[in-house]
C-alpha cells in the first residue's frame, strides 16, 4: 500500500465483514455519501478471507462476533498473520458489547479504532475521515514498524514531533516511541522516557510502558505500591497480570508466574498464546486440573481459526488423562469417559484424521492403563507404537507417559532423553517447557508409578499395616501432585498410625508439619474440613502446630 493511495477516497478498497445486513446497508450509505465507491460485504470470516486474497483492502472494518463461523479477533489475527492487514491497513472493529474480557481482547489487535453498535452516519462520518487522516500523517512511521526497523521508526516519530502542525497526533506518537524503544531492549531508556511522560499524562499505556521497562531491569522493589494500583484499575490490571506473569518467569518462580497469568487469561480468554503459557505453567506445577481446563480453552477458542489443528483436542485428551491419573473412583472415570468422547469425536470429526494414527493409539493405550486394563494397552502398544521419537515434542512426551504407566522404565527414560536434546537445541522453546522436560526426567526416573497407582498401594499396604511404605508411596503421589488434597489427608490418616503405634522420628513430624501447611492453604469441602480439624486435634501438639 502506498501513502498516495489513503489521500483519494475514491480510490479507497474497502472491506466490511459482518453477519447484519442492517450494518452493511448503514455503512455502504455513508461511505458513498464520503465518495468511498469500491466497497466488499462478507457476511463471515470465510467470505473475508477469501476477498482478501483476491484484493488488498485500504480500510478494514470487522464486527467482534462474526457467529457463523470464527469470532472476529481470531479473523483479524488470521488477516495479519497471512499479510493482509498490516499497521499501514485501517483497522475498525465493531461490537454491540463492551464488557471487559472483550475489550481486552480487542485491545490486544491494537485495532486504529472501535465502533460501539448500533451505528449511526453521523458516527461514520466524524470518526472514519480522522482515522484515514492518522494513518496518511503516520505512514512513514508504520510502514518502518511493519519491516520491523524500530530504530527507523523512532527516527520519523522524533521528526514528526518537531513539526508543530502534528501536534494533534503527538501524544500518539510519544506511545510509538517508546513501545519502539522497549522493542529494541533499551530498558534504561525507555524507563527514563516513561518517566519524563508521567509527569505530563496519567495515561494508562504511559504506566503500562514504564512498568514493563523497570520490570525488565529487575527492579520490582521500586513499584509494588504502583503494581497494586495497576491491578486494581480496569483499563490497566489485564496488561499488569501479563508482565508481571513473564516477569516471574524470567526468575523462575513459576509459582506466582501461573497467579498471575491465570488472571490474565480469565480477563482475554481467547489469545492462544497466553493460554499455551496458562497450559505450561499449569503442567509444570502439577495443577493437573488446570491443565486440562487450559487444553480445554485452546481448543474452544481455536476452533476456524489460524490456530485450529486436531493437536488441540489431542492436547485436551492427554490432559484429560493426566487429571484422571491423579483422581480415583468416579471422578477419575468421568473424565475418562469424556476423554473417550472426545477421541470418538475426533476420529469423525477431522477428514486428515489418518496423520494421527500413532498418537490415538498412544491415547487410546492411555486410556487402558487408566483403567486398569492393562493386556489391552500392552497388545496397542506393540502392535503399533514405535520407541522411536518423532519431531513432535508433546507427541514423543505422550509415549513417556504410556511407557512410564506399563512400568517400561527403559523405553520411558530413553525417550524423555531425546525429548531433553529436541529442547536444548529448539531457540524457540521456552524456558518453562524446558523446565518442565526437565522435571518430568527427574520424576519419572525416581518415581516408578501414577499418582493414581501410588495412592491405591498405599491403601492396600495401609490394610496390611505396613505403615512406613504407604508413607513413601503417598509422599511420591503428592510430589506429582503437590497440592491434591486428598493425597494429603491420607498421608496425616498414615501419620497418626504411626504415631499412635511407635510415634513419629524427626523426618515425619517435618512431613506432618508441611502437610498441615499445604491443607491450611486448600480449600476444603465440609467433610474434609472436619477430617482435618481431627488431626490437628490428634498430631497438631505432636508436631507442633496449633489447634
Amino acid at each position: 500500500m502506498e501513502k498516495e493511495e489513503l489521500n483519494h477516497y475514491e480510490a479507497l478498497n474497502v472491506l466490511i465483514i459482518d453477519d447484519q445486513p442492517m450494518v452493511h446497508d448503514t455503512l455502504k450509505s455513508t461511505l458513498y455519501d464520503l465518495g468511498i465507491r469500491n466497497i466488499k460485504f462478507a457476511e463471515n470470516a470465510y467470505y473475508g478471507l477469501r476477498l482478501c486474497e483476491q484484493t488488498r483492502f485500504h480500510v478494514v472494518i470487522c464486527a467482534f462476533n462474526v457467529k457463523s463461523d470464527k469470532d472476529g479477533f481470531h479473523l483479524l489475527e488470521e488477516l495479519k498473520f497471512k499479510g493482509h492487514v498490516s499497521k499501514r491497513t485501517v483497522l475498525i472493529f465493531l461490537s454491540a458489547e463492551t464488557d471487559e474480557s472483550l475489550v481486552n481482547s480487542i485491545v490486544e489487535l491494537q485495532p486504529d479504532d472501535f465502533w460501539v453498535k448500533p451505528l449511526s452516519p453521523a458516527q461514520v462520518n466524524k470518526r472514519l475521515p480522522h482515522v484515514l487522516e492518522v494513518k496518511k500523517k503516520l505512514y512513514n512511521v508504520n510502514e518502518a514498524i511493519d519491516n520491523r526497523d524500530f530504530s527507523k521508526a523512532i527516527y520519523f516519530v522524533e521528526r514528526h514531533l518537531l513539526n508543530p502542525e502534528l501536534a494533534k497526533y503527538h501524544m500518539q506518537l510519544r506511545r510509538i516511541k517508546g513501545e519502539c524503544l522497549l522493542a529494541i531492549t533499551e530498558f534504561a531508556e525507555a524507563e527514563r522516557y516513561f518517566g519524563e511522560l508521567l509527569e505530563q499524562t496519567k495515561m494508562s499505556w504511559v504506566y503500562l510502558g514504564y512498568v514493563k521497562a523497570l520490570l525488565k531491569q529487575d527492579k520490582m522493589d521500586e513499584i509494588q505500591e504502583l503494581l497494586t494500583q495497576m491491578t486494581d484499575k480496569a483499563d490497566t490490571r489485564f496488561a499488569t497480570y501479563d508482565l508481571l506473569a513473564q516477569y516471574f518467569i524470567d526468575h523462575q518462580d513459576y509459582e506466582r508466574a501461573y497467579e498471575e497469568i491465570k488472571k490474565a487469561a480469565a480477563l482475554s480468554p481467547r489469545n492462544i498464546e497466553r493460554n499455551k503459557k496458562l497450559w505450561d505453567l499449569a503442567r509444570l506445577t502439577h495443577d493437573h486440573e488446570g491443565q486440562y481446563k487450559a487444553t480445554q480453552a485452546m481448543a474452544k477458542y481455536a476452533k476456524n481459526s489460524v490456530h485450529d489443528s486436531p493437536m488441540l483436542m489431542l492436547n485436551v485428551i492427554r490432559s484429560g488423562i493426566d487429571l484422571a491419573c491423579t483422581l480415583s473412583g468416579e471422578a477419575s472415570m468421568r473424565v475418562l469417559r469424556q476423554a473417550e468422547r472426545y477421541v470418538t469425536e475426533m476420529e469423525k470429526g477431522y477428514p486428515d484424521i489418518g496423520q494421527f494414527k500413532e498418537q490415538l493409539v498412544v491415547v487410546r493405550a492411555r486410556l487402558h492403563t487408566a483403567k486398569d486394563e492393562r493386556q489391552r494397552a500392552e497388545r496397542l502398544i506393540d502392535a503399533h507404537v514405535s520407541i522411536r521419537p518423532t519431531p513432535s515434542v508433546e507427541d514423543n512426551l505422550d509415549k513417556v507417559k504410556v511407557f512410564h504407566e506399563l512400568g517400561r522404565r527403559e523405553e520411558a527414560v530413553s525417550l524423555l532423553d531425546a525429548v531433553r536434546k529436541q529442547i536444548s537445541g529448539d531457540s524457540l522453546a521456552s524456558q518453562v517447557v524446558g523446565k518442565y522436560i526437565e522435571q518430568e526426567t527427574s520424576e519419572r526416573s525416581e518415581i516408578h508409578f501414577t499418582p493414581k497407582q501410588l495412592n491405591a498401594m498405599a491403601v492396600e499396604l495401609f490394610k496390611r499395616n505396613k505403615m512406613v511404605p504407604a508413607l513413601q508411596s503417598l509422599e511420591q503421589a503428592l510430589q506429582l501432585t503437590p497440592k491434591n488434597v486428598r493425597v494429603s489427608l491420607s498421608i496425616l490418616k498414615v501419620l497418626l498410625a504411626i504415631h499412635q503405634q511407635e510415634g513419629l522420628d524427626e523426618d515425619q513430624k517435618e512431613l506432618a508439619q508441611r502437610t498441615f501447611e499445604i491443607l491450611a492453604k486448600s480449600t476444603l469441602d465440609e467433610k474434609q474440613q472436619g477430617i482435618f480439624s481431627d488431626f490437628k486435634q490428634e498430631l497438631g501438639t505432636v508436631v507442633g502446630i496449633a489447634h
